[in-house]
């Protein structure tokens, strides 16, 4: 389970604005307290989910001690085969990209980036404490922003 989990739950928490070194310490305290979960005998349902929720919680607390803001931390990369002309067109597409999702609000950021992931919309409701329908409602309303803004 840490193997399957561990690369998607550093990419998580690090889109808190998070060091790499406050990253991987959450990931460590996340299976920490899934081994005691587990050891304790609670339920077994749904632990990808439960994860995420535990390094969600885990990530706002780390963030607001640091004290730092939210932003973006991906990183840009190019296929090695395009022509320089491609090349900008695609950083310019990634950075308009990158500032409508940078200007989202924090709670469709949130759901986005859980959906990136892969999660479901039931896990990211059960990750965020929402509503099925907000979660459909926010991912609707990023996407379209994405796309209005990508021309797509």
């Amino acid at each position: 389970m840490f193997d399957e989990l561990r690369n998607p739950l550093l990419r998580y928490v690090l889109s808190f604005g998070l060091s790499p070194q406050d990253g991987e310490e959450i990931i460590q305290e996340v299976f920490l307290s899934l081994f005691r979960h587990l050891r304790d005998g609670k339920p077994r349902s749904n632990l990808r989910g439960w994860t995420f929720r535990v390094a969600h919680n885990l990530g706002l607390k780390r963030r607001l001690a640091n004290r730092k803001t939210v932003e973006y931390g991906g990183e840009t990369q190019f296929d090695p085969e395009p022509d320089p002309e491609e090349q900008l067109s695609n950083r310019q597409r990634q950075e308009r990209l990158r500032a409508v999702v940078g200007a989202l609000p924090e709670g469709d950021r949130r759901c986005l980036y859980l959906r990136a992931e892969g999660l479901r919309y039931r896990e990211i409701a059960e990750v965020l404490e929402i509503s099925l329908g907000a979660v459909a409602l926010s991912l609707q309303r990023s996407l379209k922003r994405l796309s209005r803004i990508d021309g797509r």
